[in-house]
């Protein structure tokens, strides 16, 4: 019963945080507010855990890459909400994929992170909106990068990334098959 109730307040949050998310198109700021990052945290310290994490990253950015068109931090929100169902299959696929049989979470919420360089431009350390990515226990080292301006997009894209609340189910048919019978997966 308490995975039926639990599911049933992500769905409902989901919901509210969509009908909520704001679609402006204000200008970035210089702080914080103007920037989207992207953490995902392993599920262990193991070497095995900790190569798969930089794997679904890969999936990750290239994911956003190919999908992700955010002109500000807002909007960049606004495309994790609406595909954070997408990306969480992205992410589980790539675990199964690999032969991990551990599931993923994501979260979207503001987080913690230290001063980072980025070629000429520091992000100095402060609390910022992300989309957090939690493997398995997520008990092991994490890596993060900035998702919006797209910087770890490009890095990625040109290899050189450096490793270093709303949650979201894969589909409403899953939550929905969680609460009235039919099973996961």
């Amino acid at each position: 019963m308490t995975k039926k109730l639990t599911a049933l307040a992500l769905m409902i949050s989901l919901i509210l945080s969509v009908g909520l998310c704001p679609f402006t198109t204000a200008s970035q700021s210089q702080g914080s507010d103007g920037i989207l990052r992207l953490h995902i945290i392993a599920n262990s310290d193991s070497r095995d855990d900790q190569q798969v994490k930089l794997v679904v990253r890969d999936a990750i950015l290239e994911y956003a890459a190919d999908n992700f068109t955010a002109t500000d931090a807002d909007e960049a929100v606004c495309e994790v909400m609406a595909c954070g169902g997408d990306i969480l299959i992205t992410v589980e696929e790539t675990l199964k994929s690999e032969g991990f049989d551990y599931g993923a979470q994501l979260k979207l919420g503001r987080y913690d992170f230290p001063d980072r360089w980025y070629g000429d431009t520091l992000y100095e350390a402060d609390e910022y909106k992300a989309l957090r990515v939690v493997l398995g226990d997520g008990a092991g080292e994490n890596w993060w990068c900035v998702i919006f301006p797209p910087l770890c997009i490009v890095d990625a894209a040109e290899g050189k990334t450096e490793p270093e609340e709303v949650q979201f189910e894969s589909l409403f048919l899953k939550i929905l098959r969680s609460l009235f019978g039919g099973g996961d997966r």
